[in-house]
């Protein structure tokens, strides 16, 4: 089996959109445990009733929420990110860079064309999430909530996705793809 070599246009945005996903991955898990509107109010209410002071609740999540804002910024800011460095990644075939590749090729290996698909499907699922942040973001607002709940859908695809990709790798370097790892990183097989 022939061995890929990655062009260092290939190794940066590969990395970039990794690094990416992982820090929207961290405000997600953020936003839904210790920053989330619930677990913020609780602390805010118990520590101004030990202080004394009281406020709605309404007031409480306000604040609770406010004091959220800031971390949220920071996922708005890496979904234009990915969405750029997808616009990138999509566009490099034009100029002969990251082709794409066809499951429906043959001669390809049943574990080939999963790959290839894994990839398709991923893909497929990285622009509808993208768009449905855009327009979350931009579109109508009375699209936001239904929007919103296909956009939390993410969280499971991303997930699933970096299991897969993960294990595939371990397997490839194991396996028959010894030195993938150090293509990715360096671009060269390692001797």
């Amino acid at each position: 089996m022939e061995k890929t070599t990655y062009s260092k246009i290939y190794r940066v945005i590969h990395w970039a959109i990794g690094i990416s996903f992982l820090l929207l991955l961290i405000t997600i898990f953020l936003r839904s445990t210790w920053l989330s509107n619930r677990h913020m109010a609780g602390i805010i209410e118990n520590y101004l009733k030990g202080a004394g002071v009281t406020l709605t609740r309404r007031q409480i999540f306000g604040l609770a929420h406010q004091i959220q804002e800031p971390m949220w910024q920071w996922h708005i800011y890496l979904g234009y990110i990915l969405t750029g460095l997808f616009t990138i990644r999509f566009t490099l075939p034009l100029f002969g860079e990251m082709k794409f590749q066809n499951p429906l090729g043959k001669g390809l290996s049943a574990k080939e064309k999963l790959k290839k698909w894994t990839y398709i499907v991923f893909y497929v699922l990285v622009v509808a999430s993208l768009t449905t942040g855009l327009l979350m973001e931009w579109g109508p607002g009375n699209w936001r909530r239904p929007l919103e709940e296909i956009h939390q859908l993410s969280i499971y695809y991303l997930l699933t996705f970096i299991v897969i990709h993960w294990a595939g790798v371990f397997i490839a370097e194991f396996t028959d793809e010894k030195g993938i790892v150090s293509r990715i990183v360096s671009g060269v097989k390692k001797e």
